[in-house]
């Protein structure tokens, strides 16, 4: 989504700043808060759909698949991934190819937050 065309979503802006972010001072910290953040709000598995293409990405967008848990933390350094079940293993991909399809409130809550922030251009830092 383009960054001048998405607007400010003030009760997402506050959620974001104090349960995702709140009390991080650098790049890391705020890795580490919205890996927590999305953890503990995301209820896997579920199921989800790729929406859209990555050149780091195997996944094809109107692909359906079960998400099965948060990547390594080591792995969300810069941006979040989860864990798909791919060709009877797990692979890693970004959360913000996905939309969910049968998840729970608090989940599709989490990962719209995140693609809110990828969205609005926000990095870690």
């Amino acid at each position: 989504m383009d960054f001048e065309r998405m607007k400010e979503d003030a009760t997402r802006e506050e959620r974001i700043t104090m349960e995702a972010i709140v009390d991080a001072y650098g790049p890391e910290e705020q890795a580490m808060g919205w890996y927590y953040y999305l953890e503990g709000k995301m209820a896997f598995p579920f199921k989800a759909i790729c929406t859209s293409k990555r050149r780091t990405s195997p996944v094809k967008v109107g692909a359906k698949m079960t998400v099965v848990r948060m990547a390594p933390e080591e792995d969300c350094e810069r941006e979040m991934f989860v864990e798909i079940e791919w060709d009877d293993n797990a692979l890693a991909i970004p959360l913000d190819q996905l939309e969910a399809l049968d998840a729970d409130a608090g989940t599709r809550e989490a990962i719209e937050d995140w693609q809110y922030w990828v969205d609005r251009g926000y990095e870690f830092g």
